[in-house]
């Protein structure tokens, strides 16, 4: 429901239809950012991350608390965007089940992203990840620097 149509133009309003989680088909008559921006924004700004330039490589540390490795994306995109990703989910089931009630519940959950502008000199083709103790740490290896150009010499002939 857009509360526009009832006169309601506000950013409060708008808040309110978030909160209310009225369905994402309803955002393109806003001019509020999509939910799903709004979900990545909030994923990137809670992932802490390190970048650290070696002579031979680019290490990204990326702090993923309790995703199994398995459960992590590391994706190149548009030829040089290092895409990290993952979900922690609480097992709303089990909960349920053997019937827990949270008293306190401070430890994130959701999604974890962060995107990377890879350098020109970056080598798609050698990247590795390792996930350990909720640290992943991807190596992105260098290209080779390129050979200097050797002048080219031109005989001058005698007429």
């Amino acid at each position: 429901m857009d509360l526009r149509h009832f006169g309601f133009d506000s950013p409060l309003f708008s808040m309110l239809e978030d909160m209310l989680e009225i369905p994402e088909e309803h955002d393109k008559y806003r001019n509020n950012p999509s939910r799903a921006y709004v979900r990545d924004a909030k994923a990137m700004a809670a992932t802490p991350a390190d970048v650290v330039e070696y002579p031979n490589s680019y290490v990204f540390a990326v702090d993923m608390p309790g995703i199994k490795g398995n459960e992590i994306k590391v994706q190149v995109e548009n030829d040089n965007v290092l895409v990290v990703s993952g979900e922690r989910n609480r097992d709303k089931e089990k909960d349920s089940k053997d019937g827990v009630k949270y008293l306190r519940m401070e430890r994130r959950i959701g999604k974890f992203m962060r995107k990377f502008a890879l350098p020109d000199n970056a080598n798609m083709d050698a990247i590795s990840a390792v996930s350990q103790d909720g640290v992943l740490t991807v190596t992105v290896e260098k290209l080779p620097p390129p050979e200097p150009k050797k002048p080219k010499t031109v005989e001058v002939k005698v007429a």
